[in-house]
């Protein structure tokens, strides 16, 4: 009786290790992680294209940076864009070429290349290393940005181009001339230290 008694409270003990104390671990790690956010981070776009410039842009990017491991994780809610030459440019942009309905948002997912000692002040030019998903498209892009750090704040600015193709989105004839194959994209933005 006494062996069965001793029996189940190995069995207790061995469920609370398999089951609680990868709990714990992971919840000292968390504890351990510097976050960084954004909620309000500017995207804008250019298109400039023989025939017409078109520009938009959208103050709804978000995102968050993990300092401990250098990974982030960007979003930006595509039918935000404002601008563009006219209401029916806008509505060509959300239903024909996007088609934001089916693809709400594009993200940039992965983590920054060098080493960033993120607790001195400075500016630094990086390079951040991911997936650009746009229009169901999913593409391997290093983004270069200049980063400004400062007391509990980063401050982001990145310029690049998306080439249409990349995304599979497609341009009727009749307006090729009027819509660029690359698009250029500038971000700015202050990440705040997560409490």
């Amino acid at each position: 009786m006494q062996k069965k008694h001793i029996f189940e409270i190995m069995q207790r003990l061995a469920l609370i290790f398999i089951f609680i104390f990868p709990l714990i671990i992971h919840t000292s790690h968390a504890q351990q992680e510097e976050l960084f956010y954004t909620s309000s981070g500017k995207i804008s776009f250019t298109s400039d294209a023989p025939l017409e410039v078109i520009k938009a842009g959208s103050d709804e990017l978000s995102g968050i940076l993990n300092l401990t491991d250098r990974s982030f994780s960007f979003s930006i809610p595509m039918s935000s864009f404002q601008g563009f030459n006219s209401s029916l440019q806008r509505t060509h942009f959300n239903e024909n070429y996007l088609e934001t309905e089916k693809y709400p948002k594009s993200t940039f997912n992965g983590k920054i290349i060098e080493e960033v000692d993120f607790k001195s002040p400075g500016t630094l030019k990086i390079r951040a290393k991911g997936k650009l998903h746009i229009h169901g498209f999913e593409q391997d892009r290093i983004i270069r940005c200049t980063i400004k750090i400062g007391p509990g704040v980063i401050n982001v600015d990145a310029e690049f181009n998306v080439p249409l193709e990349d995304h599979d989105i497609a341009i009727p004839s009749i307006v090729q001339q009027k819509i660029a194959e690359f698009i250029d994209v500038r971000i700015q933005f202050t990440m705040r230290e997560m409490n």
